[in-house]
């Protein structure tokens, strides 16, 4: 008899064991096989001649990194109304400034700043803020949307590329804005309020477009900037809602069917 309940605490224990373990491996699987359905849209505004922005500069670098082959879509944006101060910051445009201050119309802002990250034209905070910012990333991620784009560059020859562009579920006063982003570059900076330094700046927009929506599937056609490469330049491509600024589809365009060993771009980088 006491062998018998020696067996049966044995067989008891081994099953909790078991379960205990299968529960492990399940919690474990399903942490990697975390699936993202949505998408983060960051936009910093940022500038050279702006002695608080290069902690911001670092830190979309650094998620840039780390969001290799995730839906993070990164886009920095150099505002032109510090180059009052001394130094004009040669990827700035009065383009930027003008989206930031609709932003500041969209989210109700009393006035505008540097640097300043917004996401998906709904949230936004200092540009040095990580926790924040991570925080706003993953928000983003998690949440599906019934809106699709897709966009594939069909051709790409001597100064424009022909991009064909798919948007499902858009609804009305919904834009297409198509971005020319540099990945990497670099300025000496030679006056200033921070005097000489180096900058390094990572996902600079050269040229920002909106193409009008008529309909689901269609063409458009971009400028390609001066020294455009396919391996130093990509183009993004977001949905935003004109009248709430916020953004409802992204998506990179597909550059790899397209490639042609003859461009030859003569649009200069403003």
């Amino acid at each position: 008899m006491k062998s018998i309940k020696i067996s049966l605490f044995a067989a008891f224990f081994a099953v909790a064991a078991l379960a205990s373990t299968a529960f492990i491996n399940v919690r474990l699987l399903n942490k990697t096989k975390t699936v993202y359905t949505g998408f983060a849209v960051v936009e910093l505004f940022t500038s050279e001649g702006c002695s608080s922005c290069p902690p911001a500069d670092e830190l979309i670098a650094k998620i840039q990194k780390e969001s290799k082959g995730k839906t993070v879509y990164i886009l920095a944006y150099h505002v032109d109304y510090w180059n009052r101060l001394g130094w004009k910051d040669q990827f700035s445009s009065p383009d930027y400034s003008k989206r930031q201050n609709n932003y500041a119309n969209y989210l109700n802002l009393q006035s505008v700043y540097t640097p300043q990250i917004v996401v998906n034209g709904k949230t936004e905070f200092i540009g040095s803020q990580e926790r924040t910012f991570r925080n706003a990333i993953n928000a983003g991620l998690q949440h599906s949307g019934n809106i699709q784009l897709s966009l594939n560059v069909i051709t790409m020859a001597q100064n424009e590329a022909t991009i064909k562009y798919s948007a499902k579920g858009v609804a009305k006063n919904t834009g297409l804005f198509l971005a020319m982003v540099q990945k990497n570059s670099q300025t000496k900076i030679e006056r200033g309020e921070k005097g000489v330094h180096t900058l390094s700046h990572v996902q600079n927009v050269g040229k920002l477009q909106q193409v009008p929506l008529t309909q689901e599937n269609g063409l458009a056609k971009v400028a390609l900037l001066l020294g455009f490469d396919t391996q130093k330049w990509e183009i993004m491509g977001f949905l935003q809602d004109t009248k709430n600024g916020i953004i409802k589809g992204a998506a990179r365009a597909n550059l790899v069917t397209a490639i042609s060993a003859h461009i030859k771009p003569a649009v200069k980088l403003s």
